[in-house]
C-alpha cells in the first residue's frame, strides 16, 4: 500500500513519537512511504516564525525523510485544483493540498487528525 503521511506524523516520526496505531503502517516493508514536498513547506513555514511550541529543522527533516527511504511527492497544479472538491471540514490549507494529493494519486492517507479522518476516501485515522 501507498501511504502519505500528514505533517505532524512525519514530524513525530521523526523524533520517534508516533501513535503506537501508525507504527504498524510506517513498520510494514510492504508499504510504500511518501512525504509532500507540501510538508516540507509548512515545517518551513512554522519554523520561520519561531514559535516556541515548534522546534523542527525542514532541512533535517526533509534528510532524514529521504535517508529513511521516503519517496518525495510535489504538489502539482493538478493537486492544486481538486482542493475545491474537498467539503469545508478543515481550513488549513496544507491539510486540504495533502488530502487532494492522496485522492488524485490514489494514495491511502493517514493522519492523528480527528477533522482530516471525516474527509472521504482512503483515511486511515492513528490518533
Amino acid at each position: 500500500m501507498r501511504i502519505l503521511l500528514d505533517t505532524q506524523l512525519l514530524i513525530w516520526a521523526a523524533v520517534d513519537k508516533l501513535p503506537s496505531k501508525s507504527v504498524r503502517y510506517i513498520d510494514d516493508k510492504a508499504n510504500t512511504l511518501i512525504f509532500s514536498s507540501a510538508s516540507i513547506w509548512e515545517a518551513t513555514i512554522k519554523s520561520g516564525l519561531n514559535r516556541a511550541d515548534f522546534a523542527v529543522d525542514p532541512t533535517a527533516l526533509y534528510n532524514g525523510l529521504l535517508g529513511a527511504g521516503y519517496e518525495e511527492l510535489p504538489v502539482t497544479s493538478r493537486h492544486a485544483l481538486l482542493v475545491r472538491n474537498l467539503p469545508m471540514l478543515h481550513k488549513d490549507p496544507f491539510d486540504r493540498i495533502l488530502l487532494a494529493q492522496a485522492a488524485s494519486e490514489g494514495i491511502t492517507f493517514i493522519t492523528a487528525d480527528e477533522v482530516l479522518a471525516q474527509y472521504p476516501g482512503s483515511i486511515i485515522f492513528v490518533g
